[in-house]
């Protein structure tokens, strides 16, 4: 199981650039998220399962393990992951 980053962008948000959490299963993404601070309500079930970051998230989730991407291959795994989960749901 793994946790990953994409890049920064800046969204307009009024935290400043940021970013996305994924995980290879929600139950590992809530645990690493909580794991460098982050708090289980700012978990975004909906679409894709994941957090937003900040800059210093980033750095704390890089710091910690998370696997960089690029937005390409961001894509290229949530559809992996979403694939994944359909066909668990499926079972």
């Amino acid at each position: 199981m793994s946790v990953y980053v994409d890049r920064l962008v800046d969204y307009g948000w009024r935290h400043g650039p940021s970013c996305h959490l994924i995980a290879d299963s929600v139950e590992e993404l809530i645990e690493f998220a909580v794991q460098i601070g982050l708090r289980p309500e700012w978990f975004q079930p909906k679409s894709s399962p994941h957090f937003d970051l900040t800059a210093e998230g980033r750095e704390a989730a890089i710091n910690n393990g998370a696997i960089e991407l690029d937005s390409r291959a961001l894509v290229a795994k949530l559809r992996e992951l979403r694939a994944k989960r359909k066909s668990a749901e499926q079972e």
